[in-house]
């Protein structure tokens, strides 16, 4: 494989051997190899389609990328850090390998625009990799609130006893949120999905080029409209990462609670070992380190989604040597985000609910309350009274050690007149959670309802 630049003639001296390992990227973007060929095969076809190729040339080019792409996969393809990278390391073996046809792919183009391209082909795998690793996701936490849709849990505020809800209801919260995750990933793949190849190296060509050959030819829904803008945009980039960090902190988020969950403290989980660790001196310990790790993987992708922003944020149009710095942390924030959604996918539906801890804890803490305040209103009382009275109710039961349920009806009355005995029909966190039986509330039967409605969601999206 020959190292010449393909600058060399505007040049006296060779490029400094430091500078040759700082300027190079191939050591991260070979991984745009697959793509690279893709748009290449693309580019050849559509300049045979032009008249810029003759077909015998256009044949030659195909096979010879063919025949490398295959030496890439089976790893025996040497990379060249002087070659600086993928696009020139493959060029060049194409040259070294077909000849003089070789030389001709590169009509019409400039690495600015196929970068772009590369790029934009590469991200839109990512994001429908990433969609269905959402999807999994999701599918296992429907698993759990079907299978705990009736089991009650202290629901909380300020992570402190607020209302009973079920556990089922708590895992519906978790779906929500990815569900806007997952649109927010296929939102973003529409303009992704933009071709930048035809705008060169930011002005265009004046070959008699056909874009929309090639963008059919690639898959792309469209072609970008302004060559400068096109070289030198990096907004979808921004755009995933950005999807990616909302979504690693929601994952944190997961993280946070059952790393609380799975404490001695709470023990309203237990985490499958296989996701767990001990520890080297206490031999009692099992320690949540998956979940704690997805918790500190999120630093890392919002870490990204500033770099990025930061690169762009100073460059004139167009195209600008910073750009190559877009390429790591989006790597970086897609192998994390896949890897957490992995990782979350297998544990999610294999964690082990301690019902009876989470049904006692709900029983503490006064987490009917409101249901009493509520009662009292339907029985005439004005609602801050009532939220008054429960207040005061509330202040005996700690002083006394007894929760509202475990009060007498004698205790109840002697904070408002107009407590009767069904009192004790809304006191009890089965009854509290009964009660909210309405569209999007806690109640078993609205749970189910809603699991049938998410999985018609799911459903829906796999079709498309």
């Amino acid at each position: 494989m020959s190292n010449d630049k393909p600058w060399d003639g505007r040049f006296t001296e060779p490029t400094d051997a430091f500078v040759e390992a700082f300027t190079a990227s191939v050591l991260f973007d070979r991984r745009l190899y697959r793509q690279d060929i893709a748009g290449s095969i693309a580019h050849a076809k559509m300049l045979a389609h032009v008249g810029v190729l003759a077909e015998a040339e256009c044949d030659a080019i195909v096979k010879g990328l063919l025949e490398i792409k295959a030496e890439i996969d089976a790893g025996t393809f040497t990379w060249s850090v002087a070659l600086e990278d993928v696009h020139m390391n493959i060029e060049s073996r194409l040259i070294a390998h077909i000849g003089e046809a070789g030389k001709k792919l590169h009509t019409g183009r400039s690495r600015n625009d196929q970068v772009a391209t590369d790029l934009r082909l590469y991200l839109r795998d990512g994001v429908d990799t990433v969609i269905a690793a959402i999807l999994r996701l999701q599918e296992a936490l429907l698993l759990v609130a079907e299978r705990e849709a009736d089991s009650i849990m202290p629901g909380f505020t300020h992570l402190q006893v607020a209302q009973p809800v079920t556990f089922g209801h708590h895992m519906l919260a978790w779906f929500e949120m990815l569900q806007r995750d997952r649109g927010r990933f296929a939102d973003g793949r529409r303009r992704i999905n933009v071709m930048p190849l035809g705008a060169a190296a930011l002005a265009g060509t004046s070959y008699p080029i056909d874009r929309a050959f090639t963008a059919r030819a690639l898959g792309f829904d469209a072609v970008a409209e302004n060559s400068l803008d096109a070289v030198s945009d990096r907004d979808f980039a921004v755009e995933f990462t950005a999807a990616a960090a909302l979504l690693m902190v929601h994952l944190s988020r997961f993280s946070e609670e059952l790393i609380l969950w799975s404490s001695s403290q709470f023990d309203f989980v237990e985490l499958p070992d296989a996701f767990c660790t001990g520890s080297s001196i206490m031999p009692q310990k099992k320690n949540p380190d998956v979940p704690e790790l997805v918790r500190g993987k999120s630093g890392r992708v919002s870490g990204d989604l500033v770099a990025l922003l930061t690169m762009i944020k100073g460059q004139p149009l167009a195209y600008n040597k910073d750009n190559q710095e877009d390429k790591e942390p989006l790597f970086d924030a897609l192998d994390t985000v896949l890897g957490s959604l992995r990782a979350y996918g297998d544990l999610v539906p294999n964690f082990r609910v301690k019902r009876d801890n989470m049904l006692r804890a709900a029983q503490h803490g006064f987490s009917t309350a409101t249901d009493l305040a509520d009662y009292l209103v339907r029985k005439g009382v004005a609602f801050r009274d009532a939220h008054e009275v429960v207040g005061r109710a509330v202040r005996y039961g700690i002083d006394s050690g007894k929760d509202l349920a475990g009060m007498t009806l004698e205790e109840l009355q002697g904070f408002s007149a107009v407590i009767g005995a069904d009192v004790f029909d809304i006191l009890t966190v089965t009854g509290s959670v009964a009660a909210r039986n309405h569209f999007g509330a806690t109640a078993p039967a609205q749970v189910r309802q809603a699991i049938a409605r998410a999985r018609e969601r799911l459903e829906s999206a796999a079709r498309k």
